[in-house]
């Protein structure tokens, strides 16, 4: 079978996106890891699919690139927005379905290769605290702990063990390391279903920032996050924990397309 494929980053998350519309793709979750594989496929964080859905300008369905499909994938929803553009299926701003419901996008800016593109997130407030940070769920689960500097962190092995600890189990979480700096935040991120760091995560920087808002009060709704892959706003209202109007803005860059035999 021949794939036509899109290849997009979001401030380096980087996805394979398949057009989906006719249903004609049919892939099980050893195939999707093969195209994801940075060695022997494509390579990429997590593939997605851009499939019809009424009452929506289409529908999202995300993949890891272990090849399971997963929760709300902020990046990769700016990204779909971007390439739903360059087909056609919408203009500046979309109404879509992803896996934990309604989501709103809108295309702030574009030239040749890259959208600026802002990502409405579902209203949340912070989990449960911990003695080392805070849960919380920003479409996907998240774990924030605050560290001095983020690049001190050994992220394989403590992005990991929190990642599998007991406390979040049976799903486990994403894990954010967070630097507090003069000009913002800095994250780094440790995706589940990834396995690995990765240059970016959207609804990661998107718990970073709600969650520094709740620890350290009087912030006035905005967030300038550096990442290693890129730099993020984050836009959001609050009222005491609970946040509401949050808004994920960042590049979402085509990188190229192809076709490949699986």
């Amino acid at each position: 079978m021949k794939i036509e494929f899109y290849k997009y980053h979001g401030n380096g998350n980087d996805f394979i996106i398949l057009d989906n519309r006719l249903n004609q793709i049919m892939l099980d979750n050893i195939q999707m890891a093969f195209l994801c594989h940075r060695h022997f496929g494509i390579g990429a964080d997590g593939l997605m699919l851009l499939e019809n859905k009424d009452g929506f300008d289409f529908s999202l369905k995300y993949f890891n690139s272990d090849g399971f499909e997963s929760t709300m994938c902020g990046n990769g929803g700016r990204c779909m927005t971007a390439f739903a553009h360059s087909l056609g299926i919408i203009n500046k701003k979309a109404s879509f379905n992803a896996v934990d419901g309604l989501h709103e996008a809108e295309i702030l800016s574009q030239n040749e290769k890259e959208c600026i593109v802002t990502l409405k997130i579902r209203d949340t407030r912070p989990g449960q605290k911990f003695s080392d940070g805070y849960f919380i769920d920003t479409g996907s689960p998240h774990f924030v702990k605050f560290v001095p500097s983020v690049d001190e962190i050994a992220i394989m092995t403590e992005g990991r063990a929190l990642r599998y600890d007991p406390r979040f189990a049976p799903g486990g979480c994403n894990v954010n390391f967070v630097e507090l700096t003069p000009l913002g935040l800095s994250v780094r991120t440790y995706e589940r279903g990834v396995e690995n760091e990765t240059l970016s995560c959207g609804t990661g920087v998107t718990a970073s920032a709600l969650i520094t808002a709740f620890q350290y009060p009087g912030n006035k709704g905005f967030y300038l996050i550096n990442t290693r892959g890129g730099q993020f706003k984050v836009h959001f209202s609050q009222s005491g924990p609970d946040f509401t109007g949050i808004y994920l803005e960042g590049p979402a860059n085509f990188v190229f397309k192809g076709e490949i035999t699986i």
